[in-house]
Formats: C-alpha cells, sequence, structure tokens
C-alpha cells in the first residue's frame, strides 16, 4: 500500500497563481512583441549595434533618466510625478503647486535661484524635472545622517510636506526616546503633531501639522516605484530571453 503524497511547499491560493499567470504572459508578450519587431526590421539593421531598450512609463520616460542621478534613478521621479499629476503637465493642486512635479512656486523660485537660472524663463516639463532633481537633491543632503534605505522615506515626506514639520517630528521623538533615524518609529509621532499637547511642546517649533496626507504620499511613491522596477524587471527577462532566442 502506497502512502499520500502530500505537497508541502508554500501555500498557492488563486491570487498569487493569478499573478504569477499574467506576470508570465505579461513576459512573453514582451518576448513576441520584441522577436516580431526585430524580425521585420531585417538583416541590414540587426548587423548594426541597437540602442539600449527600456520599459515604456511615460510620455516624459527620456527626460526622467537624462536628469536621474544617484540620489533618484528614473523610475523614482516617473513614480512622484505620477503621484503627483499622473503626468499632467498642466496640473494645478489647491496648494498653488503647478507642473508635472507639483513644485510650489516658492520653491521653484528658489532652486532655480541656486540653479542659476532666471525665474523668468518659461516653465517647461524639462525644466520641471530639473528643478525637482535639484531639490530631491538638497532634500537628500538635509537628511544625510540617515542610511540610504531609510532616507528615501524623509525625502518623500519632505517633498510633500515640508522638511520642517519632519524635523519637529525627529525632537519630539529624540525627547520621548522614540527612533528618529526610522520612519516606521517616526509615524506615530508624526501623527501626533496635530495633537495641541505635542505642537505646542517647545521643542516643537513648526505648529500644528496633519500627516495624513503626508504619509499616504510616501506609501503611494514607494508603491508606484516598486511596480515600475517589477516592469523593468519583467522587461528585461523579456531582452533575455530574445537575446537567448539568436543563439
Amino acid at each position: 500500500m502506497t502512502e499520500d503524497i502530500k505537497y508541502n511547499g508554500p501555500e498557492m491560493n488563486v491570487k498569487k497563481i493569478l499573478v504569477l499567470l499574467l506576470t508570465a504572459a505579461l513576459i512573453l508578450v514582451l518576448f513576441l512583441t520584441r522577436t516580431c519587431s526585430q524580425d521585420q526590421a531585417g538583416n541590414d539593421e540587426t548587423e548594426q549595434e541597437l540602442p539600449e531598450q527600456y520599459v515604456y512609463i511615460s510620455p516624459f520616460d527620456s527626460i526622467f533618466r537624462m536628469y536621474a542621478d544617484s540620489v533618484c534613478d528614473w523610475k523614482m521621479l516617473a513614480a512622484i510625478a505620477y503621484v503627483e499629476s499622473k503626468f499632467d503637465t498642466a496640473a494645478k493642486s489647491f496648494r498653488g503647486a503647478q507642473g508635472l512635479m507639483q513644485i510650489m512656486p516658492s520653491t521653484y523660485r528658489h532652486t532655480l535661484a541656486k540653479m542659476g537660472v532666471p525665474d523668468t524663463m518659461a516653465q517647461n516639463v524639462e525644466l520641471d524635472i530639473m528643478v525637482a532633481v535639484r531639490y530631491l537633491d538638497e532634500l537628500s543632503n538635509l537628511f544625510s545622517f540617515i542610511n540610504e534605505d531609510e532616507r528615501i522615506n524623509y525625502m518623500l515626506g519632505s517633498y510633500n510636506g515640508g522638511s520642517n514639520h519632519i524635523f519637529d517630528a525627529m525632537r519630539i521623538a529624540r525627547k520621548n526616546g522614540v527612533n528618529r533615524y526610522n520612519w516606521n518609529s517616526l509615524t506615530p509621532v508624526l501623527i501626533s503633531l496635530s495633537d495641541p499637547e505635542v505642537y505646542t511642546d517647545s521643542v516643537c517649533k513648526y505648529g500644528a501639522f496633519d500627516a495624513t496626507e503626508t504619509l499616504q504620499y510616501v506609501r503611494r511613491v514607494k508603491r508606484k516605484y516598486n511596480e515600475y522596477k517589477s516592469l523593468e524587471l519583467m522587461f528585461k527577462a523579456a531582452e533575455i530571453l530574445v537575446e537567448n532566442s539568436k543563439e
């Protein structure tokens, strides 16, 4: 009598199976698309060195790649732009932030001055992205004492809600023995800045702050960034399949 064989691997629910199937289907579509496009190009073109290919995210990908740096790669810039304006260059918030990257006019002019660019220059997409990158670099320097993995949270929080309130929360955290260098630990302190007992503390210099939007913003940008990274990984997997099919 044979014993029943039991499966001891990871549990696979319907959602996980669907995700795996969709991922496999996307890789297959990318593979077939790239293979067909190269076949149609003819032998003359395949003998030449083809330009590096990138996953498509937005109409502004080439500009994101042009100005991305070691602080924020181009997919992070795209994630910020999506969450800020959904890639709408004419977007304007009720607070007055404008353009693709939704930078406040005062911050925009201040950053332009540091870049040596006259603020009389007409606002455009490329300039928006240049200003955003410069501003993010400044925020990175401002929080340079925080490790890189955590620093992006502080940068994004400051991009949305202003660095002054982030530093207020860090001062409150320090006073109360909370780890101010960890975003998850700092989150409850940020939430508490709407409490009069907290924002009237002598170490809190910039008053009341409702951190709800800022905390949601950080989560949304990081989630979108992870989506874009996954898309790029799948795109690269399709690239490898195309290359291997030539061998």
